[in-house]
């Protein structure tokens, strides 16, 4: 505890706990977990496929009297999303974006989501260059899942934990409070906030899915964090058989190998130094995002082997995380 006072300060660490879950759901009994267990799987798993999405983004209300809040933003394209680990409680699923430019396509890894049935701790985002592992209450797991989203390098972004529920017809997750660093749309502007605070929601739909965001821009003012201004993120996933989902099937089919150890070894940091601790760059989300994502490239190429992108990358990780409390 002492540790993270000291990495948060007085002011980050107050409002931490005021946005601790604070049980709003109640508890699942067993037999409504176990009943519900392979639908919840059968949602997750439906996230899968090949998808036309659409990014609708809006700045809405103001908190801040000093603020203007941005035009809406509306972007999109072709996105394939492939299961690429099941083991009954744990899903993983690979997003990669399947773009098409003057007659030419470009393949661009894209995040990863990992959901994890009851999960005893989840990895979150604690403050800027920090993840941290955050404990679920005991009571609160189970029949619950944890989603923990990692970025284009297979470094962390952000991870909760909720449950599916079925309100008004809809069945949807929800997750509980999480904090979240900027994305790459904010962070390249040096905005005055510099993370969000969200809720955050997936929902099946016989058209696809969409993924629904409730966030509030937080920004310093005064020596503790203060909300700016509120954000509607509705990203829409359409099923969709017009485009060629090859090349990104074969990005990753030449990938995979040089991908799934460093998950590993992302992982093994997380553990071994205590949290995963390593500066944000706006471009990229990492400062070694860049390097990581071209040594993959170079292995497509025939530049360079698996092995030794490996090896660079690895060094590259470890030389640029902490040990929490150094």
């Amino acid at each position: 505890m002492n540790r993270l006072r000291h990495l948060l300060g007085p002011g980050l660490l107050a409002l931490a706990f005021a946005v601790s879950p604070a049980l709003a759901h109640p508890p699942i009994a067993a037999e409504q977990a176990a009943a519900s267990f392979e639908q919840d799987r059968k949602d997750i798993l439906a996230m899968a496929g090949n998808f036309k999405v659409k990014f609708d983004m809006q700045e809405s209300t103001r908190w801040d009297g000093a603020y203007t809040p941005l035009d809406r933003k509306i972007s999109g394209g072709n996105e394939i999303v492939r299961v690429i680990e099941d083991s009954g409680r744990k899903i993983v699923l690979q997003h990669i974006l399947v773009m098409e430019h003057e007659g030419k396509t470009f393949v661009i890894k894209h995040w990863r989501q990992d959901w994890e049935y009851e999960p005893a701790k989840v990895l979150v985002y604690a403050d800027r260059n920090l993840w941290t592992w955050e404990e679920v209450p005991e009571k609160m797991r189970t029949g619950r899942w944890s989603q923990t989203v990692w970025q284009v390098d297979d470094s962390p972004r952000y991870g909760g934990w909720g449950q599916f529920e079925t309100q008004g017809g809809v069945r949807r997750w929800r997750s509980n409070w999480t904090w979240r660093p900027l994305a790459r749309r904010d962070a390249v502007r040096n905005p005055v906030y510099d993370r969000y605070l969200s809720i955050n929601r997936h929902q099946v739909s016989p058209d696809g899915w969409i993924h629904w965001q409730d966030n509030s821009k937080m920004g310093p003012k005064s020596g503790k964090l203060t909300p700016i201004v509120q954000e509607y993120v509705l990203n829409s996933y359409t099923k969709a058989s017009d485009f060629n989902a090859k090349p990104g099937d074969d990005y990753w089919a030449a990938t995979r190998d040089y991908w799934t150890p460093i998950r590993a070894e992302w992982d093994r940091i997380a553990v071994a130094k205590g949290a995963i601790i390593i500066k944000e760059e706006a471009e990229t989300g990492t400062v070694i995002a860049g390097r990581l994502l071209e040594l993959a490239d170079e292995i497509v190429a025939g530049k360079t082997t698996t092995a030794k992108a490996l090896a660079e990358a690895k060094k590259l990780m470890d030389a640029n995380t902490k040990v929490l409390g150094n």
